[in-house]
């Protein structure tokens, strides 16, 4: 599972949580050296028809259609003939908007102290603390201590469940747009068209036989959304495929931050749903995992060294 692959030295935003484009290379060597690229198309059969992959078998998969996939990523796939599969959040393409998890990130790679990030937001809760009948700070605080991130200190992780999760939908939004106007740009379209690739650049991908799958419309977490949203969501989606000219038979799902639940589930079944991706970490098993919840690793989870002896997931594949 891939996010922003990026030049990160020379690019605005040097403190945005992404992996380097060398770095990314190199893990692709290691990749070739321990496992065997499948295609998705590849899965998809292996699940319809009861077979099982081919040994140490791996999917590339890049959720967001960032512009820097197209850039950075596409040729390097396409010059080792490797399949990526890639998964684009509609709204971000069709209107030109940033997702809030993208504002947040760059919110927060344009701000150094992320302690005063946070007393910035919790100044602004006291604000609308009457109007939405919000909780103590110190509520948050305990509520979410006990949460752990694998990759954020403290004051990050505040700042992102706060501003994706725990606050009402309508005020994180006020909260995240003050923020980005303030600290990144007021200008959203022109950071929109700079962040996520264009339709002719996702047909241009799919014409190279790289992979599109579904990752939503508006990039919400599903399994909060009621059941007449979630079907809007599956059903723009796929319109958004046809209109790239990809097959939406036994298409393919990544569910936006990992979110589903039995409503979404019963959607995608009628839909024709023929697999569907998570973000649990952990090594798919098509004898155990089911086809509708399948786990991923990270790009952390893997050695970004093409000599890196094999790690603990290497080897449990070849158990």
């Amino acid at each position: 599972m891939y996010h922003y692959v990026r030049d990160l030295a020379h690019s605005r935003y040097p403190e945005i949580k992404g992996l380097e484009v060398g770095l990314f290379k190199e893990q692709l060597r290691y990749i070739m050296k321990h496992y065997k690229p499948i295609r998705m198309e590849d899965l998809i059969d292996a699940i319809k028809n009861n077979k099982s992959p081919s040994d140490n078998s791996i999917l590339l998969t890049f959720d967001d259609a960032y512009k820097d996939h197209f850039d950075f990523v596409f040729p390097v796939l396409d010059e080792l003939g490797i399949q990526g599969s890639f998964f684009p959040p509609v709204k971000a393409i069709q209107e030109h908007q940033v997702l809030d998890v993208n504002k947040i990130h760059f919110i927060l790679a344009s701000f150094e102290d992320k302690k005063q990030m946070l007393d910035e937001i919790y100044s602004m809760l006291a604000k609308y603390r009457e109007e939405y009948s919000l909780e103590s700070d110190s509520y948050y605080e305990e509520k979410l201590r006990a949460e752990e991130s694998r990759y954020d200190t403290r004051e990050v992780f505040m700042i992102k469940k706060l501003l994706q999760r725990e606050l009402p939908k309508k005020l994180r939004n006020i909260i995240t747009d003050f923020l980005f106007n303030k600290y990144v740009t007021t200008d959203e379209s022109a950071f929109s068209r700079e962040l996520y690739m264009s339709l002719d650049q996702l047909k241009c991908l799919k014409r190279k036989g790289m992979y599109i799958g579904v990752h939503g419309y508006g990039h919400d977490w599903l399994n909060t959304l009621p059941q007449d949203q979630q079907k809007q969501e599956v059903r723009l989606s796929l319109e958004f495929l046809r209109q790239i000219k990809c097959e939406t038979k036994d298409f393919v799902f990544c569910y936006p931050y990992g979110a589903y639940d039995d409503s979404l589930l019963s959607i995608l079944k009628q839909e024709g749903c023929s697999l569907a991706l998570t973000t649990k970490v952990g090594v798919a098993d098509l004898d155990k995992d089911q086809p509708l919840a399948l786990p991923r690793l990270n790009t952390n989870d893997l050695p970004k060294d093409a000599s890196a002896e094999p790690n603990k997931w290497a080897l449990e594949v070849n158990v």
